[in-house]
């Protein structure tokens, strides 16, 4: 086994047992407080082979509910999010070969709230297939956003990164524009429309998750078996067409990947910032810029943080909750403005 493939093992496994533990405390937090050996049992319990050796009689049937039908599947579907978003911004960070960039350089966010804006105020539908019309409206929303800024990049079939940039910083400010406006004719809607702009995972289920996950499994997945293109991208285009790779071909399936990965957690947790960033960034100087290890590593690591920052969300000031998007971007934007002072060079 080669060295990256030894690294790769070492770090996906240390991050996983430090997932695993951080579940079980998410799980025993709350307004209900239920012990770490309980919150065990219960897991353990919806393990095929498992159940059978194990007893949760002796548990209160409302613990049981509490963690296996609220906290589960909020801790599980934010690991999702956190797992999308930070694959996404790997991504897009190699593929602009800028430690700055993250999901929503090209109007994810910004499309994915005013499809949920749409959702939200003028539409009164259960939604289809388990999935919310306030969450459908995002994905749509998001994914045609990056439709729209990826053909105006497009010039004689090659995709310029600094049209794409431009273009989804203007198109983002202009949805914007529009998802305000609705705000401001739509004032008894306004506070759902920021509840959901600010980020949160309040209306996890078991629905959502089981929607999200197949999605975003096979779409990270898929994405990982471009790991090495994307080390050659790093040595500049020209250098990786000398060696063979089809950069062009390469840019355009890895930029449509990553943002669908981005909209399927947008519209499913609204707005959170930063995970795409920060995450990917830390990663890189533990783990090194080699994309075999710190693809997989980032995703294991985004839903790390991003459980992380949900715990505190709903616990921090309970009974109160914090939106999780508040969390991150606390935690975000001075890392941001580190990496900005620090590369002044990817400045624009």
């Amino acid at each position: 086994m080669t060295g990256a493939g030894k690294g790769t093992i070492k770090y996906i496994f240390l991050l996983m047992v430090v997932l695993v533990l951080l579940i079980i405390i998410s799980a025993s937090i709350g307004a209900a407080k239920v012990t770490l050996k309980d919150t065990s049992l219960i897991m353990l319990s919806f393990i095929p082979g498992v159940r059978n050796l194990i007893s949760t009689d002796a548990i209160a049937h409302e613990d049981i509910v509490i963690i296996s039908q609220i906290r589960l599947p909020r801790i599980i579907l934010s690991i999702f999010v956190g797992m999308a978003l930070a694959s996404s911004g790997v991504i897009f960070q190699g593929l602009f070969r800028n430690p700055m960039a993250d999901p929503y350089v090209i109007g994810v966010s910004a499309g994915a709230a005013f499809g949920a804006t749409i959702g939200l105020v003028f539409v009164n539908a259960p939604g289809l297939s388990g999935i919310s019309a306030t969450a459908f409206f995002a994905l749509a929303g998001s994914i045609g956003t990056t439709f729209l800024v990826y053909n105006i990049a497009r010039i004689r079939g090659k995709v310029s990164v600094i049209t794409l940039l431009l273009s989804g910083i203007a198109l983002s400010a202009m949805l914007s524009a529009m998802t305000y406006l609705i705000m401001i004719f739509k004032v008894q809607d306004m506070a759902k429309i920021v509840f959901w702009v600010m980020g949160g995972l309040t209306s996890a289920s078991w629905n959502n998750f089981f929607v999200l996950a197949p999605v975003v499994t096979i779409l990270v997945i898929f994405s990982g078996f471009f790991s090495r293109d994307l080390n050659i991208l790093s040595l500049g285009e020209e250098r990786a067409m000398q060696l063979g790779l089809q950069a062009e071909k390469v840019k355009k399936i890895l930029l449509v990947m990553a943002s669908l990965i981005a909209a399927m957690a947008v519209s499913m947790s609204g707005i959170i910032g930063f995970i795409g960033l920060v995450t990917p960034h830390i990663l890189r100087l533990i783990v090194g810029p080699d994309h075999k290890v710190l693809y997989p590593a980032s995703a294991i690591a985004g839903g790390i943080v991003l459980l992380l920052s949900d715990t505190l969300a709903r616990t921090i000031l309970m009974p109160r909750e914090i939106p999780v998007g508040i969390i991150t971007s606390i935690i975000g934007v001075p890392f941001f403005l580190y990496l900005l002072v620090k590369s002044r060079k990817y400045v624009f």
